[in-house]
């Protein structure tokens, strides 16, 4: 079992309930980053986006900041947008970030369920679907060997055997796939042998049992090595191991604040703190105390039969001693306690 942290680097999307700058989000990351390898976590890891209530347009930049200055954890994108990526690119950056690690990096491929990187780069939402599994199939091929023989596509370029520079310390740079609840793109990644995690942000976690059981199935038809399988959830939240309910109050307005906002953007309903205690005691939040949030991540964890839990803290803007504490107790308490539960 393993268990991190995921962020978009926050900063907030209403002065009412707290915003940041971009400069002091990107600087906060990094002192967030030392404190979870100081508590053992596993994996922190940065979502690629390109809007103004992120500051993470970069990961690999502010990951390879952070790299020297950490000694276990593993560190990667949550997720990198390969579709509008160049794969070579891609590879190069998190080899070199994979170099400053000794072995840590890691690549956490999706298709991104943000837009704006398409009109950004010059990419059209008609290939939505094709962008993505034609660069993922060459940046593994590009992992391979140094000498990359690549047919091109529609979306990516011809590659003669080329040489790709440098190469990962991994024998072969860990490539993860991360999902919302699309099939097709679960059985793809079950026959690759890649690692999966599925983000759940809404409904209750039981309902993606279904999907984690056809990954089992299509990975190991495959022929692929079970005791290698690695299957992961992220989802949001914050934890504390003081009063509960104080913090679970205050986390309402800028979590309200953000999917509100998503929601007049995608079209969703509205977003009551109804909506919002249902989803602590039943759905994908994990807002709490230590026993709470330790209890609940062991439930999803056995419910589904996964390995693996990435808690995407704060999730909406929070102030930064607060997602420190979070950070803290998370990994000090919460996860022991967790495995503990799991025995």
């Amino acid at each position: 079992m393993t268990f991190g942290l995921t962020t978009f680097l926050e900063i907030g999307v209403d002065p009412k309930t707290g915003m940041t700058t971009h400069a002091e989000r990107i600087n906060q990351s990094i002192e967030e980053i030392v404190l979870a390898d100081k508590v053992g976590l596993n994996y922190y890891g940065i979502g690629e986006h390109h809007r103004m209530d992120y500051a993470a347009s970069s990961p690999q930049t502010i990951l390879a900041a952070a790299a020297k200055l950490t000694k276990k954890i593993h560190l990667g994108s949550a997720v990198t947008v390969l579709s509008s990526e160049d794969p070579v690119r891609i590879y190069q950056e998190f080899a070199t970030l994979d170099i400053l690690t000794d072995g840590r990096a890691e690549i956490m491929a999706g298709r991104g369920s943000f837009i704006e990187s398409f009109p950004l780069f010059g990419y059209a939402l008609e290939d939505y679907n094709t962008l993505f599994s034609e660069k993922l199939e060459m940046l593994l091929r590009v992992r391979e060997a140094e000498h990359v023989k690549w047919p091109g596509g529609k979306h990516t370029q011809k590659l003669n055997g080329e040489p790709v520079y440098p190469r990962s310390v991994q024998s072969k740079l860990k490539v993860s796939i991360a999902v919302g609840g699309t099939q097709t793109s679960v059985i793809r990644a079950a026959k690759l042998g890649l690692p999966i995690v599925f983000a759940i942000i809404g409904g209750e976690p039981i309902r993606f049992k279904p999907l984690v059981d056809l990954y089992k199935h299509f990975y190991l038809e495959a022929g692929h090595d079970m005791n290698e399988m690695e299957i992961g959830v992220h989802s949001h939240g914050i934890v504390t191991d003081e009063n509960p309910e104080e913090l679970v109050n205050r986390y309402y307005e800028p979590h309200h604040a953000a999917f509100s906002k998503l929601g007049q953007e995608r079209g969703w309903g509205i977003y009551t703190k109804q909506h919002y205690l249902n989803s602590i005691q039943y759905g994908p939040l994990y807002v709490g105390d230590v026993d709470f949030v330790a209890k609940k991540i062991a439930k999803t964890m056995k419910d589904l039969g996964i390995n693996r839990f990435l808690l995407h803290t704060p999730g909406s803007y929070m102030p930064h001693q607060d997602v420190l504490k979070s950070i803290e107790v998370f990994g000090l308490q919460v996860v022991p306690k967790v495995k503990e539960l799991l025995k």
